[in-house]
């Protein structure tokens, strides 16, 4: 029996040699490689840190509010007059010719010195909305790594299911090999030779198929990294860490204080207060320096009159003080008022159904955690149990005293522990992934 296992074995690792010799020549894009590429380079993250740097630029320049503003303006104007007129008396004037010239400038000042308080609530309201495009942008990085992870652990199982494909072809070779033995000596039929070519055949199809799920699985790795889709040229890890002490009370205990998503609605709960500040503010007077600077000069070839000039400058330095009151607007205010208490009424709302979701999230993800964690060690001792059984399967077969049905049977049981054994391996890590993604940890 020793003889036939070292047998199978060596045709196990022949197999795997064979397939992934490729493989040998490629670079193995780690982890932590995956997850640096996708942060320079995810279109999700960039399109986050776009919107956070309008929101800086608005901040940028937000204490302009209090500044004054100041307008100037310009003009001059052409006129050609020709003028000719008869009188009652007999008397004829005759103007024509005339050509002037006016220039005129001015300047304006406007600051407003109270607009109750206005300025700073919208000053306070434009950084709490760039405070808020940087947490979009944390937690976008917290879902992208998170995603990252599970899409590169898939393509490490999908591998692993490949490696258990292998071991399976060598072990249906093997049947193929003994029931061609049996029939060539008579001692066993036909059908039994010709069932283990179809199970062989339909096992190389599957081998074929789960190549091509990798190079899928690659290729929605590479879209999360932005990466040409077709670059799929590089190979994974051949193993999937599992983290076996999470603890949920640990977990709650800082969910609140770390989670992106419950930080995000806080801060909007933050810039909805102030937009009623804002509002509010409509209700008390405006108050404002004016001041006005005016330039204006006429300049003609000729007067049309005695009492007209032919040279005329003005100028004209004026200020002052204005105030407007509000005193009836159709309630305009007090709508905008309500409108932004009710804002604020739905973004707590919000973040009570937020809180809701996030811990239902924890609850469940732990749940599946555990669970996976405890398959995971039951389905190693099934795998292990389950190899034992399929070489004592053989060697019965061998002896002729069991059917190629048992080893069928055997070679199915162990194909199903090998496909529990990586989806619970798989599902931990997924699990431990939203966990530390739920409590903010992803990124540290």
């Amino acid at each position: 029996m020793k003889r036939y296992i070292a047998k199978i074995c060596l045709s196990v690792c022949c197999i795997i040699a064979t397939t992934t010799v490729a493989m040998a020549q490629r670079e193995v894009l780690t982890l932590e490689q995956a997850i640096d590429v996708a942060l320079k380079n995810n279109y999700d993250i960039r399109l986050a840190k776009n919107n956070a740097e309008v929101a800086a630029n608005d901040y940028a320049y937000a204490n302009f509010a209090f500044a004054p503003r100041l307008n100037a303006t310009a003009g001059t104007n052409w006129s050609s007059t020709a003028l000719k007129q008869e009188f009652a008396n007999g008397t004829k004037r005759d103007t024509s010719g005339i050509k002037s010239r006016v220039l005129n400038a001015s300047a304006t000042l406007n600051w407003t010195l109270f607009d109750g308080l206005k300025m700073f609530a919208t000053r306070d309201k434009i950084s709490a909305i760039k405070d808020l495009g940087e947490l979009a942008i944390k937690d976008q990085i917290q879902n992208t790594i998170a995603t990252v992870i599970g899409g590169y652990y898939n393509i490490v199982q999908q591998k692993q299911q490949l490696k258990a494909l292998a071991e399976q072809m060598s072990i249906s070779q093997e049947r193929v090999t003994l029931s061609d033995a049996k029939f060539q000596t008579g001692l066993g039929p036909k059908t039994d030779l010709l069932q283990s070519k179809v199970d062989l055949n339909a096992q190389k199809a599957l081998y074929l198929r789960q190549q091509t799920v990798i190079e899928q699985s690659k290729a929605l790795l590479n879209q999360l990294m932005a990466v040409p889709t077709n670059a799929t040229f590089y190979d994974v890890t051949d193993s999937i860490p599992v983290t076996a002490n999470i603890s949920l009370g640990e977990l709650q205990e800082n969910v609140n204080k770390n989670n992106t998503t419950l930080k995000v609605q806080q801060q909007n709960i933050a810039i909805s207060a102030l937009a009623i500040k804002e509002s509010r503010a409509d209700y008390y007077p405006t108050i404002s320096f004016n001041s006005i600077y005016s330039f204006n000069r006429n300049v003609a070839n000729a007067a049309t009159n005695n009492f007209s000039p032919k040279f005329n400058r003005n100028n004209a330095f004026n200020y002052g003080f204005t105030a407007a009151i509000p005193i009836f607007n159709g309630f305009n205010v007090k709508r905008q008022v309500k409108n932004a208490q009710l804002n604020y009424d739905f973004q707590k709302i919000t973040m009570e159904n937020v809180k809701s979701q996030v811990e239902v999230s924890l609850i469940n993800a732990y749940k599946d955690y555990d669970y996976y964690k405890q398959a995971l060690a039951l389905e190693e001792e099934n795998l292990d149990l389950a190899k034992e059984n399929m070489m004592v399967a053989l060697e019965r077969f061998k002896q002729g005293v069991s059917t190629t049905i048992e080893v069928k049977q055997a070679q199915q049981s162990l194909e199903d522990s090998y496909y529990r054994l990586i989806q619970a391996r798989y599902n931990t890590k997924l699990a431990e992934t939203e966990l530390r993604r739920l409590n903010g940890s992803i990124i540290q």
